[in-house]
């Protein structure tokens, strides 16, 4: 059976995109899933004066092993002032001086959602320019916009976008 692991970027409590991402990975049938949470990778801030002091954290290097274990990653990226979570950009930096190519290749399902009507389209841009870098293999990504409106009891009630995620589920499955 494949394993994917599926994450939010985002360390809030109530984060809008780790529901997401919850409810879009349980769409994935006959797929092992396994939702991390990045409060449970607590990391440093970054810098290369810290880096060389005490070298690289052992959370860090925990997610880096939890890409390389599985065949697929899912991520849904919460976008702070139009870019990445200061969270999810500090544990990216200490994974990216761990493993140059952090996502090893791995179908990804990108997705974002923002309680706006754009849905996290400029965090999503900038993934899609900066993850292939890291060896990300974009594979199929996703945006929900107006979150509070379009989500409810931990699925997407609005039919059309509803039908949109199966599909992207399903392109992000036949990748695997």
């Amino acid at each position: 059976m494949k394993k994917i692991i599926a994450f939010a970027g985002s360390n809030s409590k109530k984060s809008i995109n780790k529901q997401l991402v919850t409810y879009a990975s349980g769409l994935a049938e006959n797929v092992e899933v396994e939702v991390l949470d990045l409060n449970d990778f607590d990391v440093p801030l970054f810098s290369v004066d810290l880096e060389s002091e005490m070298g690289h954290p052992e959370n860090a290097k925990r997610l880096v092993d939890k890409i390389k274990q599985v065949d697929g990653v899912m991520v849904s990226l919460a976008e702070h002032n139009g870019a990445y979570s200061a969270v999810f950009k500090n544990i990216f930096d200490w994974m990216s001086r761990i493993e140059q190519k952090t996502f090893q290749d791995k179908p990804m399902l990108l997705m974002a959602t923002s309680p706006g009507g754009r849905g996290g389209a400029s965090v999503i841009a900038i993934a899609k320019d900066r993850f292939p870098r890291h060896n990300a293999n974009i594979v199929a990504e996703f945006s929900l916009p107006m979150f509070n409106t379009n989500f409810s009891e931990g699925k997407i009630i609005d039919k059309e976008l509803n039908n949109e995620l199966i599909n992207r589920v399903e392109q992000f499955k036949n990748a695997l």
